[in-house]
Formats: structure tokens, C-alpha cells, sequence
């Protein structure tokens, strides 16, 4: 009996392993070696999409890998310090949470506020263990820490250069999409400020938007995509996770047959996913939200022995969200121009709502969208 238990347990880890997504997973010799060498170590946890979504957990896996002087390239640390969990449905996230929990991980890392209730749940159960987790600042608890970003600040630059490229395109009425992941105050925020971008020079600008409602359909977005750039929008800004790769790939098809469309990155750069021929790029910029930044500097301090319980912001002026300009076709008095608004917004000059409610209340943005702001 003894023999026949420990035999369904393990096949019960492996299925639970199995039904969580993939990881490589610190043994218990090397957690315990890293704990004789008082060294830090990280579990990351990410939605269906994983650290390949070339966006959100890609850029929180760099500033892992970066803090143990490895890179994505060559993870030789991978399975000792650090590693990964992918969970490819919700209802993994708690037990996925508690594994890691359990396995003694110095610090627990969540990406999205898609893990919110989940982690709430398992940290206040847990109150030694140290969590992260980004985009979400509303948990309790002395043992989370919370990273939020002012994605509106960096996401208005990429309004301007798309505006700015329209101009000197000589477009006289441009049009402009924008594709949603998830609704919710963390996407709103990326929306309202491109379109106030958009509109610091196109005050009439039209804009469209589209919610896929997932993180990893970019069939969605192409689809959306295709239909946008045949009746005329110039410029589609993705804030969707890998659903915005679907954007960018029609782009990509859309310049090769010489039509005059864009596609925006979001959260890593993504110029090199949208390289199509003789070195161009169908995204022309990308907002640059450096969750890297924020899961070293977790990683830091744990390290240091500054972790605690709080909210951090993470705005231009903490180098928490950026615009790319990797992209030749970018002229440089479009870089100019937005690089003094990068520098107006940092001192308080440029105003930027990130809720809907604000931005309409000021007459920044049009009626009918589908953002939320909870």
C-alpha cells in the first residue's frame, strides 16, 4: 500500500506538472546547493503565452536571466537558480503559486493581473514567502511586492511617431487602430495615451480599437488587422501579448506588397519581428515597458535585504516604459520631436491621462471605445 501511494503521488506531481505548462524546474539538490551558497532564486509564473510571446514575459525573463549574468541565449543557470512555469489554463495558477511555494524559492514571480486573485490567495497563506507580481497594485500583504507602470507615457510617444510618420508621408487624414488584449485599467492606459499622442498632432484624428479578449490569439488581430489596413488605417498599435503578433504579420505581408501601413510594437521592442525584406521592419516603433527592470530590481532586493511589502511605480523618469527607434525609416526630426515630448512629460509639462473616465472628462479622446478602466 505504502509502495502503490507513493507511486500515485508521483504520477499526480506529474500531472499537475503536465497540466501547468512546462518549466525546468530547480532540483532539490540544486535548490539546496543554492541555499549553502546563500544565493537568490526566482520562480517566474506566466499565462498560456509564455516567455516566448516575444512581449510581456519575454521582457520579465531578460531581467531574470540578466541577473545571473546569463542571457536568453544561453540560460546556463536555468534549473538551479531560476526557471519557469507556464500555465496554460487559469485554474492552474494557484496550485502552480503553491508548488513553487513549497519548493523554498527565494522570490515568486507573477506577470499579469490575470494572477492577482490567485497570488492574493497563496501569499496570504504563506506570509514568509516572498511574491512579485506587475501590473496589479491593489493586493495586501507585507510579502508582495507590486510593480505598476505608467504605460500611457511611453505608449503617447508611439502616438506621436505614428502621427509624425503620417505627416511626413504627407497623409492628410490618417487613420488609427489600436488591438487590445484583455480589457482592463492596464491595457486602458496604453490605449488612452496613444491616442493622446495621436492627437497632440492630429487633433481630429480617427481612431478604431479591437479587443481580442485573449493573450495568445493572433489569428484575432490579423484578422482585425487585415480589415483595418483595407479601409484605410495607416497605423495599428497592439497592446495583446502574442495576440499583437498577428497585427504585426499582416503588416509584415501588407509592406512586401508595397502598401503604405504600420504595425507598433509593445513591451519588448519588436523591430526584428517585423523585418520583412532587405533589412526593413513593418513595425515602425515599439513601447518599450521594461518589465525587465522591474523583476532585477525584485531580484536586487531580496539580495540586498531591502524586499518589502509595497507599490512600485515604474514611469519615464524610473526608465519603466520608452519608445524604439531601431527603425531606419523614422526620420530624425520625428525622434527630435518626441524625444522633447520624453523630456516634457518627465518635468510635468505633458499632461497624460491613463484612465478613460479622465481622458474623456478632458476631452482627449472620442466616445465608443471598448476600453475599461476596471
Amino acid at each position: 500500500m505504502k509502495r502503490l501511494t507513493s507511486v500515485l503521488l508521483t504520477m499526480g506531481l506529474a500531472a499537475s506538472l503536465f497540466a501547468g505548462g512546462a518549466s525546468e524546474t530547480a532540483t532539490p539538490a540544486a535548490q539546496a546547493e543554492a541555499k549553502k551558497d546563500d544565493q537568490v532564486t526566482i520562480r517566474l509564473m506566466t499565462d498560456a503565452t509564455g516567455i516566448d510571446d516575444k512581449s510581456f514575459n519575454a521582457a520579465a525573463w531578460r531581467g531574470i536571466v540578466h541577473f545571473y549574468g546569463d542571457t536568453v541565449e544561453n540560460t546556463k543557470n536555468r534549473g538551479k537558480l531560476y526557471d519557469v512555469v507556464t500555465a496554460q489554463t487559469q485554474d492552474m495558477y494557484i496550485p502552480n503559486l503553491q508548488q513553487a511555494t513549497d519548493e523554498g524559492y527565494s522570490l515568486i514571480c507573477a506577470t499579469g493581473f490575470t494572477f492577482a486573485d490567485a497570488l492574493q490567495q497563496v501569499a496570504n497563506q504563506n506570509p514568509s514567502q516572498k511574491y512579485m507580481i506587475v501590473d496589479v497594485d491593489w493586493l495586501q500583504g507585507d510579502n508582495i511586492l507590486q510593480f505598476i507602470f505608467r504605460e500611457e507615457e511611453g505608449s503617447y510617444l508611439v502616438g506621436m511617431v505614428a502621427a509624425l510618420q503620417a505627416k511626413a508621408d504627407g497623409i492628410t487624414a490618417p487613420k488609427f487602430g489600436f488591438v487590445g488584449g484583455v480589457p482592463g485599467a492596464t491595457i486602458t492606459k496604453f490605449e488612452m495615451g496613444y491616442i493622446q499622442g495621436i492627437r497632440s498632432v492630429y487633433p481630429d484624428a480617427e481612431i478604431v480599437d479591437y479587443y481580442t479578449n485573449d493573450w495568445g490569439a493572433p489569428d484575432k488581430a490579423k484578422a482585425q488587422a487585415k480589415n483595418w489596413y483595407d479601409n484605410g488605417v495607416y497605423c495599428i498599435f497592439s497592446a495583446a501579448g502574442g495576440s499583437g503578433n498577428g497585427t504585426i504579420a499582416q503588416a509584415k505581408e501588407y509592406r512586401l506588397q508595397g502598401k503604405n501601413v504600420w504595425a507598433i510594437g509593445v513591451d519588448s521592442d519588436q523591430y526584428e519581428d517585423g523585418l520583412y525584406a532587405d533589412g526593413k521592419s513593418a513595425v515602425l516603433t515599439s513601447m518599450v515597458k521594461k518589465v525587465e527592470t522591474a523583476t532585477e530590481l525584485a531580484l536586487n532586493m531580496v539580495k540586498d535585504g531591502q524586499f518589502k511589502g509595497q507599490v512600485m511605480h515604474m514611469g519615464m523618469a524610473e526608465s519603466g516604459v520608452d519608445y524604439s527607434s531601431a527603425n531606419a525609416a523614422l526620420s530624425s526630426s520625428v525622434t527630435k520631436a518626441v524625444d522633447a515630448a520624453k523630456a516634457d512629460i518627465i518635468s510635468g509639462k505633458i499632461k497624460i491621462y491613463g484612465k478613460y473616465s479622465e481622458a474623456l472628462a478632458a476631452g482627449a479622446v472620442p466616445q465608443g471605445l471598448a476600453a475599461k478602466d476596471d
